[in-house]
């Protein structure tokens, strides 16, 4: 024998004479009579073989090492050098079968063919071993499905008597309740407390919390199922019919125990306590807490059961009444104060104009001139910017005209005509004409109910509304059968998208660059200006004053450039040769998202100026066939408009409420009309928040409230809105409103110290105290001449490169991949 493969060989041999030993014994076991020895060789030889073969090549192949696999082929005469390791363990095994076969047939022979005596004694007690294993498998199998129905008969036991059960556990988690409540002087936050809301919320109350830490519903299902446990052993063997105790004394021989009882029935008692503590969520507290002093008698509790059902269902459905009759005043609440305010405007009398077309095609021009023709005029601007350009332009031309946007009061001697800000729209006054620009804003979300408001409660001989084309029918369908006269208008500079893609380095005299953030726009300007490029800064936040500054410059030519946020496209007539926009997408306070067809439409037709530009440019920095998609597109009529409460809803809720929490609560529960969409209130449910149940909601009337609320300033600083509570509670208090607080170290603190004064404005415009608004209106002019400065001699700011991550090449600002195109195309 090969030395690498003897010590397997013995092994192999050794598990053989195993196998085929406790073959023999089966084979034995099932036989009714001893056979003879030559009958089970002719019965099982040729399974005897495999066995051998079997085990020798399990063994050898599993346990001879690889190397020693490699040598015992090598000294075979094999040539094994380009055979892997799968091959070499294949031709190992096909080897070795041809080792010598171990004689198990002449050893089977010697051990027991020759030996009758211990062929027999093996029958024997092979036999023996057998039966008695067969009985015992029938025992057990019996035993098995008297537990099977033994368990079923104890589950329709429990079934039928579940009441009975029931009322036992509801006794003894009422006994229970009570006297924890009693020990730990725990207090109950109302009669009508239920079980399951005095496990999940009673024990958090400040006043008991001291008490339990744990999960008290998981303590009382363990009580529960703890008291099923301890009393229905004795219950079950009271319940149970004699002959099926018996029946049990036969099976197992002795009579029946609590442990076999316990170990039937805790699969059921798991279930059953789960049914118990559900039904006991529902109940009162009250009701089970009482039971303590009334000892257990199954009628006389099933008598308590019923009755405290009884009352409690009385109980809920007079609350459903209650909460029907409620549901329905409220209805009738709603449709009074709400249902008939939002309809199309009755008022014939008034003559609608709406002028309609695309950006920068004179509709505000054909509209502000017949407003200065009419001996008084109102023009309602999105923006405080637009508000003062107007008043400038009349004034200017020997058209007096006042100027009110809530920050700021410019009243002029006998004036009839007055620019504002659409929010300072107030519908009782009345012009001979009414001019409302950017109509197409009824339909955002926030400020949309102001332009809704203007167009259906303007009061006047004459309405202008100045709007996009996608906005032209629902305009006409929110005025109803009212006949409006339309003009449409057309741009005469055409715009022209260029093809090649735009960098920073393509900047040219008149471009306006556009970002979508305040941040990405001084980044930018920023870096023109190292660049050596004058530029005209404009951001939403930006003063007006410093706004129209920033233009002028650009129209003087004192600047070359603009880089503007979205801003520009809101009705700024600026020598513009192109639009460029440096980004395709914008945060809108909810998401980032791509920009709309009518975004691109307002933004680039700022593009062409007749008479310096005849042609209207238009750029992208990526993406450039889906931009021009975009601006190419016909665009998808508006179809909703928002609606926001009015001074007239305030009055009919007056008959009602003075209560604002109750206020918004009814403006929640509206279903504005078909076709509207309701202004979400967000900011001044989060004003309200801040005052409500405090002296400033006491002492102050609701329409007063209300009007402060809706104070047009930044409610996303922290500063502002607490500068706006601390004038609240100085107004109630009859005290003097404290002064905004002013910083000046940084452009941002600056622009915030602008705004708080804006926001100081606001309430002594409200309050009438314009001496001081006049103070303030210097002040402010005064911070907006610093911003302008700072924007004026260049924004400082640490220059932010982007580096190829690979190469370390520089990579332009708005280059949107993390390698450089050699780096990428080398991959």
């Amino acid at each position: 024998m090969n030395p690498i493969l003897k010590p397997q060989y013995d092994k192999a041999i050794q598990q053989t004479k195993n196998h085929i030993l406790n073959d023999v014994n089966k084979y034995l076991e099932k036989q009714d009579c001893l056979p003879p020895f030559e009958q089970y060789m002719d019965d099982r030889k040729v399974f005897i073989e495999q066995i051998w073969l079997n085990t020798w090549l399990n063994t050898a192949t599993s346990h001879v090492k690889y190397a020693e696999k490699k040598q015992y082929l090598t000294n075979k005469g094999l040539d094994i050098n380009d055979l892997n390791k799968k091959v070499i363990n294949r031709l190992f095994r096909s080897e070795i079968r041809k080792v010598e076969v171990f004689p198990y047939e002449e050893w089977l022979r010697t051990n027991l063919g020759d030996n009758k005596e211990e062929w027999e004694k093996r029958y024997k007690e092979r036999r023996k071993s057998y039966l008695q294993n067969v009985e015992e498998q029938k025992d057990l199998e019996e035993k098995r499905k008297y537990k099977m129905k033994f368990s079923y008969y104890i589950e329709q036991l429990m079934e039928k008597h579940y009441e009975e059960l029931f009322l036992y556990i509801r006794y003894l988690t009422g006994s229970n309740i009570a006297l924890e409540i009693e020990r730990n002087g725990i207090v109950l936050s109302s009669m009508e407390l239920t079980f399951e809301e005095y496990l999940s919320n009673e024990m958090n109350m400040p006043y008991n919390q001291f008490y339990f830490l744990e999960d008290r519903t998981e303590a009382y299902e363990n009580l529960i199922f703890q008291h099923l446990i301890d009393f229905l052993p004795t219950w079950l063997k009271d319940k149970l019919p004699t002959r099926i105790k018996e029946e049990y004394e036969d099976i197992f021989d002795h009579s029946l125990s609590n442990s076999f009882l316990l170990e039937i029935s805790t699969p059921l008692l798991e279930e059953i306590t789960e049914e118990f503590l559900e039904d006991l969520f529902s109940e009162y507290v009250i009701d089970l807490e009482k039971l303590l002093d009334i000892p257990f008698d199954v009628e006389i509790h099933k008598e308590i059961m019923e009755k405290d059902r009884q009352r409690k269902e009385q109980k809920e459905a007079e609350d459903r009444e209650e909460q029907r009759r409620r549901k329905e005043e409220e209805a009738r609440m709603i449709e009074d104060i709400f249902g008939r305010e939002y309809y199309p405007p009755t008022n014939i009398d008034v003559k609608y104009i709406l002028h309609t077309g695309e950006t920068n095609t004179g509709k505000t021009f054909q509209a502000i001139n017949r407003m200065m023709q009419a001996t008084s005029g109102l023009y309602l601007a999105p923006l405080r910017l637009l508000a003062l350009e107007i008043y400038e332009k009349l004034n200017q031309q020997g058209v007096p005209c006042s100027l009110k946007t809530g920050e700021e009061e410019k009243l002029v001697l006998e004036a009839q005509h007055q620019s504002s800000t659409v929010e300072m729209f107030h519908e009782k006054d009345f012009y001979e004409v009414v001019v409302i620009d950017e109509a197409q804003m009824i339909a955002d979300r926030e400020r949309g109910f102001s332009w809704y408001r203007a167009i259906t409660k303007a009061n006047a001989k004459e309405v202008h509304i100045i709007a996009s084309l996608h906005a032209k029918n629902m305009i006409l369908q929110l005025l109803g059968d009212i006949d409006v006269e339309v003009h449409e208008y057309r741009r005469e500079t055409p715009l022209q998208v260029e093809n090649e893609l735009f960098q920073l380095s393509h900047t040219r005299k008149g471009d306006a660059l556009v970002c979508f953030s305040r941040r990405s726009v001084l980044e930018t300007a920023s870096e023109l200006q190292r660049k050596g490029w004058q530029v005209s800064i404009i951001y939403g936040s930006m003063p007006p004053e410093a706004r129209k500054k920033q233009m002028e410059r650009f129209i003087n030519g004192e600047t070359k450039v603009i880089v503007s946020t979205d801003a520009i496209g809101m009705g700024l007539n600026l020598p513009i040769r192109r639009i460029v926009f440096l980004e395709n997408d914008k945060f809108d306070g909810i998401r980032r998202r791509m920009l709309t067809s009518q975004e691109v439409k307002q933004i680039a037709g700022r593009a062409g100026r007749k008479g310096i530009y005849d042609i209207g440019r238009v750029a992208f920095t990526s993406d450039r066939k889906r931009m021009k998609y975009l601006l190419e597109k016909r665009d998808e009529d508006l179809y909703r408009f928002t609606i926001a409460p009015t001074s007239a809803v305030l009055e009919r809720f007056q008959k009602y409420s003075n209560n604002l929490g109750l206020f918004f609560y009814l403006w929640g529960h509206f279903r504005s009309p078909e076709g509207t969409k309701k202004a979400s209130l967000t900011e001044e449910m989060q004003l309200y928040e801040m005052i409500m149940d405090t002296m400033v909601e006491a002492r102050m009337s609701l329409h007063d409230l209300f009007s402060f609320l809706k104070l047009p300033f930044a409610t996303s600083e922290a500063s502002l809105r607490a500068q706006w509570k601390v004038n609240m509670e100085a107004i109630v208090e009859n005290r003097d409103l404290p002064e905004p607080k002013i910083k000046q170290d940084s452009l941002e603190e600056l622009e915030l110290a602008y705004k708080a004064i804006g926001l100081h404005l606001l309430f002594l415009y409200r309050l009438e105290r314009r001496t001081e608004a006049y103070y303030w209106e210097k002040v402010r002019l005064e911070l907006s001449d610093q911003i302008n400065d700072q924007l004026k001699t260049g924004i400082k700011g640490k220059k932010r490169t982007k580096q190829c991550k690979k190469c370390g090449k520089e990579l332009a600002a708005k280059f949107k991949f993390a390698v450089c195109n050699d780096c990428f195309y080398q991959t």
